[in-house]
């Protein structure tokens, strides 16, 4: 019995480390329960962050605009105008999202509006998908930090 001893508890905690494993795999990649849609995307990412208001002196570190954005849409017989502010989580995230803004952020921005119908800018609805769409692309670009919050300062749509 002395001689088994150690094996037994060998072969239990080799049981214990696989079973471990398996309920990890299986909860964050065979499950299945990430959604495709991007507005949920992005309220899955932020259920569980609990955001803190900052001062006025602290925005301004980390909050950066975009402004003038001119572009077609899908109906290509329309056009909008846009301006976006971009809160982002850490003041070195800002300094890298002002680097890149003209030659990344821009054309990330451009793509997404050219998806959009016009129909797509009638009320909120539309806007709140773009604003998600944008913080889910601009965070896989960005390596210093993330966008935590998007928000449209200004916007015109006309038709040619």
């Amino acid at each position: 019995m002395k001689k088994m001893l150690p094996w037994l508890v060998s072969l239990l905690l080799a049981i214990t480390l696989i079973v471990s494993v398996g309920i990890y795999v299986w909860n964050h990649y065979i499950s299945g329960s990430g959604s495709k849609d991007p507005a949920q995307q992005v309220k899955d990412t932020v259920q569980h962050v609990e955001a803190k208001p900052l001062s006025a002196d602290e925005m301004i570190k980390v909050t950066s605009e975009l402004t003038d954005i001119k572009t077609n849409i899908a109906d290509t017989s329309y056009v909008v105008m846009m301006s976006f502010t971009f809160q982002l989580d850490n003041p070195k995230a800002k300094d890298e999202f002002d680097k890149i803004k003209d030659f990344q952020i821009k054309p990330l921005i451009n793509r997404a509006l050219w998806t959009m119908k016009p129909e797509d800018f009638q009320g909120s609805k539309g806007k709140d998908q773009l604003c998600a769409v944008l913080i889910n692309s601009i965070n896989s670009v960005l390596s210093e930090g993330k966008v935590n919050k998007v928000e449209v300062k200004d916007f015109l749509m006309s038709q040619i």
